[in-house]
């Protein structure tokens, strides 16, 4: 009987050891990684300094701004990160409103929900608060900015899935712009979209043409009730216009509250992006 314990025990104690040691690894991997240059903070976020390539300098020239120095880029990732892994993706865009910026919203409304999520969150900004003219070029390049310094860092995440959200305003941005970063090589397993009064998904989707596949992108609608600035029938609009130019994944969901983020709804709509 003693030596059927001792034969036992001499296992379990070499899987302890071995699932302490994957546990410290994982550790080792998670705080050894660096995004930029810049050491990332597992479970918080972090901020980079990043250049912008010539496609992406043209992108934020758009409308006669002035090209910067750079790109701020905000990137924050999961407790246990290993870069050596695939993470799903979540970009982040902003309204122009109040000259709120990428960043912001990245902070205030997703990244507590995505990381706790297992989502690398993700956003790219220009160094002055405001451009002289908020467009989707700028908002466009520095995003992508953002998304080749991460590349860099972490070879492999270019072909780790993405999906793209906005905030009133910011929907619009997302809308516009996700199928731009499609036609860029990035795959689009979803779209997160609240208080949202316009389609402009259908709009980029013309414009950039990513191909028939990106019609099958989960699409996940969130709206209030009692929202004034986008109101019930705007987003049934917007969901019918979706719909007509035949995209086939879209999840309306309401909440009684105004024009505001419901964050129970950011987690229901990233589970779902990262379901079959």
């Amino acid at each position: 009987m003693i030596k059927t314990i001792v034969s036992h025990a001499r296992p379990l104690g070499i899987l302890l050891a071995v699932t302490g040691w994957l546990a410290l690894s994982s550790h080792a991997l998670s705080a050894g990684a660096s995004f930029a240059g810049t050491p990332v903070s597992p479970g918080g976020t972090v901020r980079a300094n990043v250049p912008l390539s010539d496609l992406e300098k043209s992108y934020v020239a758009e409308g006669g701004n002035p090209v910067p120095s750079h790109t701020v880029a905000v990137l924050g990732v999961p407790r246990g990160f290993d870069p050596n892994k695939s993470w799903p993706v979540l970009v982040v865009f902003s309204t122009s409103d109040f000259k709120i910026q990428n960043r912001d919203d990245l902070k205030n409304y997703y990244a507590p929900t995505a990381i706790s999520e297992g989502w690398v969150v993700i956003a790219g900004d220009g160094p002055e608060p405001a451009p002289r003219l908020d467009t989707s070029g700028w908002r466009a390049g520095h995003t992508l900015a953002a998304l080749d310094a991460l590349n860099r860092s972490f070879p492999g995440s270019k072909n780790w899935p993405i999906a793209c959200a906005g905030y009133s305003g910011g929907a619009k941005r997302a809308g516009l712009l996700a199928p731009l970063l499609a036609v860029g090589g990035y795959r689009i397993i979803g779209i997160f979209l609240t208080g949202m009064n316009v389609d402009t998904l259908t709009e980029g989707y013309s414009q950039y043409r990513p191909g028939g596949s990106f019609l099958r992108t989960k699409i996940f609608l969130s709206s209030g009730t009692e929202d004034k600035v986008a109101n019930p029938q705007q987003h049934i609009a917007v969901k019918r216009s979706m719909e007509q130019k035949g995209f086939v994944n879209i999840l309306h969901r309401q909440f009684p509250y105004g024009h505001v983020v419901k964050k129970s709804h950011i987690q229901e709509a990233l589970r779902w992006f990262r379901s079959n």
